[in-house]
C-alpha cells in the first residue's frame, strides 16, 4: 500500500483539500442554526481553513522550510480571496436553486458543496505560489 507521503503533491494536495472541505461542508450544518446562511458559510471557511493549514503543511507542502507561523498570513490572504468566491457561489447558487424549486435545506447544501468546488482550484494555486513556495536560502554575499 502506498504511503500518503509517497503520493504525488496533487493527489496530496486532492486529499487533505478534500478532507479540509468535508469539515468545511460539514461545518455549516450546526452553524446554520445558530446564524444565518451567509456567515455559517463563512465561518464553516475558517474551520476548514485551519484544518486545511495543518494539513497542507504536513503533507502537501511539506518542502516549504521551516517556519510555520510566518506562512499564517500568506495562508489567510490566499483563502480570504478564495472565501469571497466560495461566499458568492453559495449566496447565488442558493438563490438559483430555490428559483427553481429546490427545497432551501437542499439548495443550501449544493450550493456550498459548489461554492467550495469553485475555491478549491484557486486554493491550490495560491497556496503553491504564495503560501508553501519553496523558499531557496539567501547565498551569502562576500
Amino acid at each position: 500500500m502506498t504511503r500518503l507521503r509517497d503520493l504525488p503533491q496533487p493527489a496530496r494536495f486532492l486529499l487533505a483539500g478534500g478532507l479540509a472541505a468535508l469539515v468545511n461542508w460539514l461545518a455549516r450544518f450546526p452553524l446554520s442554526w445558530l446564524v444565518p446562511y451567509g456567515l455559517a458559510v463563512v465561518g464553516a471557511a475558517c474551520i476548514g481553513m485551519a484544518f486545511g493549514f495543518v494539513a497542507y503543511r504536513a503533507y502537501v507542502f511539506r518542502d516549504a522550510g521551516p517556519g510555520g507561523l510566518r506562512q499564517v498570513p500568506d495562508f489567510l490572504l490566499v483563502n480570504a480571496v478564495t472565501t469571497v468566491l466560495v461566499t458568492l457561489v453559495a449566496l447565488s447558487g442558493r438563490d438559483l436553486l430555490t428559483l427553481v424549486g429546490t427545497p432551501c435545506g437542499r439548495a443550501e447544501a449544493i450550493a456550498h458543496a459548489s461554492g467550495i468546488a469553485a475555491g478549491a482550484v484557486g486554493n491550490y494555486f495560491g497556496h503553491a505560489a504564495i503560501t508553501f513556495r519553496t523558499r531557496r536560502p539567501v547565498a551569502a554575499e562576500g
